[in-house]
């Protein structure tokens, strides 16, 4: 029997923890903040699931990642389908023939893609170098500026023509009329919340939980009474930032309990434009078709924010500058990390989904317990 320590309880942690509790061996589970399931943390709150960190959405194209989440809760059939606020414009997002009949009035594809030819024509034909380059290329001129470039600086805190392309990428653009905004088959929310999939990974007399706990109080304590350690915090605080800081984004969240069944008619309402200080407002009853108390609603305001130290840090920056620094810290971490493994968004420095990162924790278990 191996003991393992691993340092937060978020989904990366608990699906390793569950699996290394599986094959027999011995697991504490340690947590900086006073609750398990990091990040898909969701509580009750006037019989509506609140999710605590942002809205969260399971959608994946595998197969086996859908059946293994399973296991752990059902799921309904919620299917992401956010609109754009820009100054009181109302346009469907992704990009699909709603958004497009709204901004030019076009109804055929053909149409569309006229209008898309036509303002694109501004790049010269240039591939496009960052994001400002790469939506105008997807969409035109007119969507970009409405849609896509206040939402994105307000998101990253950088200028679109200093931001990667690939950031862009993630978002859908379709000539139907269908509002769906990921492609992947399998989609929803799990019924009565995030946090019950954890608590069910965790439900082994072979794990033992603490939460507020700090693993830096101890390191090296921690580091000499176990055999292997899973990290899934910061990378480069790990290693003191002796190579510099990583960077990362944080959000503040504005939670709000309001005395009407139906405060926007949606679950997520993205402000588009760059003088509204929060990037959306989520109506967290919608995820699960409006189930709660039918006279009151909670809401979510976003506010994204530059991550400073003891700041949260919800996602990493990967532009070429911050993924050149991750890789000399995997270096850093081959010579000297021991007995840790790196996991999880933070401790990998990527920018996952929900089922990346359990596809991620599946692998470090095969790699861990199968050689």
């Amino acid at each position: 029997m191996t003991k393992y320590l691993v340092v937060g309880a978020g989904l990366f942690g608990a699906t390793f923890a569950y699996e290394a509790a599986k094959r027999g061996n011995e697991v504490k589970v340690i947590e900086k903040r006073d609750h398990i399931a990091g990040n898909i943390y969701t509580e009750e709150v006037d019989g509506i699931q609140v999710h605590k960190y942002g809205a969260h959405i399971f959608h994946t194209n595998k197969k086996d990642i859908w059946e293994y989440v399973h296991q752990f809760a059902d799921f309904n059939r919620y299917t992401n389908s956010p609109i754009a606020n820009y100054h009181g414009e109302i346009y469907n997002m992704p990009f699909n023939m709603n958004t497009f009949n709204k901004m030019w009035g076009v109804s055929t594809p053909a149409e569309a893609q006229e209008k898309i030819e036509e303002q694109r024509s501004v790049l010269n034909g240039k591939k496009p170098q960052n994001l400002e380059e790469q939506g105008i290329s997807l969409v035109g001129t007119d969507l970009y500026k409405k849609l896509v470039k206040g939402y994105t600086e307000k998101q990253w805190g950088k200028k679109a023509e200093d931001l990667p392309s690939f950031i862009i990428r993630r978002i859908p653009v379709r000539f139907t009329y269908d509002n769906n905004y990921f492609n992947d088959p399998y989609q929803g929310i799990p019924i009565g919340g995030y946090t019950q999939i954890v608590e069910k990974m965790l439900a082994n007399d072979l794990i033992t939980v603490e939460t507020g706990v700090d693993f830096f109080d101890h390191k090296e304590e921690y580091l000499r009474n176990y055999d292997r350690v899973l990290f899934t915090g910061m990378i480069d605080q790990f290693f003191d930032y002796e190579l510099g800081e990583l960077e990362y984004r944080s959000l503040r969240f504005e939670t709000e309990e309001l005395d009407v069944g139906n405060y926007q008619g949606n679950a997520v309402v993205n402000y588009t434009d760059a003088e509204t200080p929060y990037t959306r407002i989520i109506e967290h009853k919608h995820f699960e078709f409006g189930k709660g108390d039918k006279h009151k609603t909670i809401i979510t305001r976003e506010y994204p924010k530059t991550w400073h130290r003891g700041d949260e840090p919800y996602y990493p920056v990967n532009d070429r500058k911050n993924d050149s620094l991750y890789k000399k810290y995997t270096q850093l971490a081959a010579k000297r990390g021991g007995n840790v493994i790196f996991g999880g968004r933070l401790g990998m420095y990527r920018y996952y989904n929900m089922d990346q990162v359990i596809m991620a924790a599946l692998v470090a278990v095969r790699k861990e317990f199968e050689g």
